[in-house]
């Protein structure tokens, strides 16, 4: 979780003149802040290695799992030329791809897609062992053990216990050209709930990071800040200040959001994701609001996976998946069934 907050780790709302004061509580990433003065970072100290290898995962070099280039280069290869406009789900399906070599993390980050989030898909992917250990016992029986699969069951054996960490990103569409209002109470549930990451999305053309809400207005962080590049430093430190927020947070009427958003999430284990399932069901159960997502146990029978679609080079899951999400493409509308 440290990784994904370190962007707003120190803002001080109540130090901005531009961030009015309010009896109302202020919600950011899942915690509810009143005094608002809860933030850690300060600027000019030596930090724990931990906190900057994953500063360096960020810094504009090519050999940054997550730097510019990354995201670019495995944006052309979902299709996207250099220049080309980058909605929620392409950004979604490119960070999907650039963990998979991210080894120091070991996030798993999966992409739900159709508004559905299957349960039994998420566990087999952060709890990889499970299937080792399910050809194991079919195995055993069978006395057809090879050298691959021993391999296999000493892993399972090893980590049973072991849950990758899951990032989960669900990109959605809540309205036409404009956000169905009818979606908006639980948009603000979701930025309650403890395991939020909070939304990507903004306005056409104008990409914001939304951490949370204030009454009925979205607080969010604009990154499009021109600045030198960081280069680390002879010690391996890295000068962190343009990492974090030196600029008030800002604020826009939830109305005013494009309809074309990806909510994110992170279970650092499993019993963290079980809960989240436990208050997704919970507030999909809650009257003054439609659900912006299904859960399920396990996947529908009309849901199809994207690797079995065949897709030429030509028409790219992303470029197929992006004309259903970005705002341009004002046919469709999900609503609950």
């Amino acid at each position: 979780m440290d990784a994904a907050t370190l962007t707003y780790d120190t803002l001080r709302f109540g130090e901005f003149e531009d961030f009015p004061e309010t009896s109302e509580p202020v919600w950011v990433l899942g915690k509810e802040y009143n005094a608002l003065t809860d933030w850690r970072w300060a600027g000019g100290q030596k930090q724990r290695e931990e906190y900057i290898s994953i500063l360096n995962a960020f810094i504009d070099k090519k050999d940054s799992y997550y730097s510019l280039h990354q995201i670019a280069q495995m944006g052309v290869g979902e299709g996207k030329p250099i220049g080309q406009w980058y909605g929620p789900n392409t950004v979604a399906q490119v960070l999907k791809k650039l963990a998979v070599f991210d080894t120091w993390s070991r996030l798993v980050v999966h992409v739900a897609m159709d508004n559905t989030v299957v349960i039994e898909e998420i566990k087999r992917l952060c709890m990889p062992w499970l299937d080792a250990a399910g050809a194991c016992g079919g195995a055993e029986g069978q006395g057809e053990l090879n050298g691959c699969l021993e391999g296999a069951c000493a892993m399972a054996e090893e980590e049973t216990a072991l849950w990758k960490p899951l990032v989960l990103l669900i990109p959605l569409r809540l309205g036409l050209s404009d956000i169905n209002e009818a979606y908006i109470e639980t948009l603000k549930q979701c930025f309650m709930l403890p395991q939020s990451l909070g939304v990507i999305g903004g306005k056409p053309n104008s990409a914001h990071y939304f951490i949370g809400y204030v009454g009925e207005e979205l607080i969010y962080l604009d990154p499009h800040t021109t600045q030198p590049a960081v280069e680390p430093c002879e010690d391996s430190q890295v000068p962190d200040e343009t990492y974090h927020c030196q600029h008030p947070p800002c604020r826009m009427h939830i109305c005013e959001l494009d309809p074309s958003i990806a909510a994110g999430f992170f279970c650092r284990t499993e019993d963290e994701f079980d809960d989240w399932c436990m208050r997704i069901r919970r507030l999909s159960c809650k009257r003054g609001g439609l659900p912006m997502f299904e859960l399920v146990d396990s996947q529908p029978s009309h849901m199809v996976s994207v690797d079995a679609l065949n897709l030429t080079p030509d028409f790219s899951d992303s470029d197929r998946l992006e004309r259903f999400f970005d705002s341009e493409d004002e046919e469709f509308e999900i609503l609950s069934l």
